[in-house]
């Protein structure tokens, strides 16, 4: 059988031509693709529909306006058992949200430190950095968070343990921070009322000055090679606007102690335990993979480079500093944007140690009370692309910052 190609005089169109012919044909065989793929996809959602009016459900989200009727124990915005399904599942997600953002940045500094000492001519450190990578990445994440729990609730004092004349165990940092089995305890900031507003501008606005003095630092010396104290300016605008406005408005902000009140603390900022082993769990199991990332960038870079900047007199810190990472970016952002999606995710293993984060809320108790297993489930799919298209988005955009441009 021979094909009809575009050679062939132009006799209007047939339909066989959507076979024969290789200007149609690729597009037929998409459009079939599609028609099976919708056909599939209406044929699951039509016999899911028939099984719930079976079972005399029907397919809804009025459920996230019910009372959630149970607690949860951390929580970033007002919610208390009278709540909405809602309001759960917005809490849910703001601690899976907050262990994210904590464990990227925790497992990007592990990673970069543990990836560079990987390198270094040293046996007994690159040794023990090797040591660190196969032993968290080569054990699941799952045994690692029930790991890290136990040690932290097994190792650690009781509250009980902190009552009497003679404790066994005392607080830290002049009695204001106190490690229990229950979490840590630290103190609170607070403020007057009707200064907490103009406090929080005078922060925002001392972190865009930092913002703004790296910028202009690092144009600084890409025009004239001068460098300048970005770390100091930037822990002095860090706090001292803050302090200063403080000052002027007579000590409007203070700090709330945890004491020790019955059965356990009161008062102060509570890390809970299980906050913390999930966080430091997933920190240290994807810093191994980050790590990896880091090595592999920096080995992609010519020693030639190395070589020409130690020849100007720089010293191994500036070299690895200002020319082996500017460059090795390149190769480390992409996978690094893989491992920052896949901590996201991992952080719904959160539930094996009571960790109420969107699945513990949403995909667990929620789910459990209303019987509504295919909306959480839809919602909870949706929220979690959501998030790892968001961090996708942004990872292109930095990507895309550090790519080498050719004028």
């Amino acid at each position: 059988m021979t094909a009809i190609t575009d050679t062939q005089p132009d006799e209007g169109f047939r339909l066989s031509q959507l076979i024969y012919d290789t200007r149609y044909r690729s597009l037929t065989i998409q459009i079939i693709a599609l028609i099976l793929v919708l056909s599939g996809l209406g044929w699951l959602i039509r016999n899911a529909v028939r099984n719930l009016e079976a079972a005399g459900q029907d397919f809804n989200f009025g459920f996230l306006s019910n009372t959630s009727g149970y607690d949860i124990g951390q929580h970033l915005i007002e919610y208390s058992s009278q709540s909405t399904h809602l309001d759960a599942t917005i809490v849910g997600l703001l601690n899976t949200l907050l262990v994210a953002v904590l464990g990227c940045i925790a497992c990007t500094i592990i990673g970069v430190f543990m990836g560079v000492l990987r390198l270094s001519p040293n046996w007994i450190v690159r040794n023990i950095a090797r040591v660190y990578v196969e032993v968290f990445r080569n054990v699941p994440t799952l045994l690692w968070i029930i790991l890290v729990f136990a040690v932290l609730t097994e190792s650690t004092p009781a509250p009980r343990a902190f009552r009497g004349e003679d404790p066994a165990a005392s607080m830290l940092f002049f009695d204001s921070v106190a490690i229990t089995n229950r979490g840590i305890y630290v103190p609170a900031i607070t403020f007057e009322e009707g200064t907490a507003t103009i406090l929080t501008i005078v922060f925002l606005l001392s972190l865009v000055a930092i913002w703004g003095v790296r910028r202009w630092a690092k144009a600084r010396q890409a025009a004239t090679g001068e460098t300048f104290p970005v770390l100091w300016t930037g822990l002095a605008l860090f706090f001292v606007p803050v302090l200063l406005v403080n000052f002027i408005l007579g000590g409007a902000m203070g700090l709330e102690r945890p004491e020790l009140a019955g059965f356990n603390f009161s008062g102060g900022v509570q890390l809970r335990s299980t906050f913390i082993a999930l966080w430091l769990a997933l920190s240290l199991y994807t810093g191994a993979f980050v790590a990896e990332n880091v090595r592999a960038g920096i080995l992609a870079v010519s020693k030639g480079q190395t070589e020409a900047a130690a020849s100007l007199g720089l010293r191994p810190n500036r070299i690895m500093n200002l020319v082996v990472l500017p460059q090795a970016l390149r190769v480390i952002v992409p996978p690094m944007i893989s491992n920052y999606l896949n901590l996201t995710k991992n952080s719904s293993l959160a539930i094996a140690i009571g960790y109420q984060d969107l699945v513990g809320t949403l995909g667990n108790i929620t789910r459990n009370q209303t019987g509504r297993e295919m909306e959480t489930v839809l919602l909870l799919m949706l929220i979690y692309v959501t998030i790892s298209l968001t961090i996708s988005f942004f990872g292109n955009l930095y990507n895309r910052s550090v790519t080498l441009k050719e004028r």
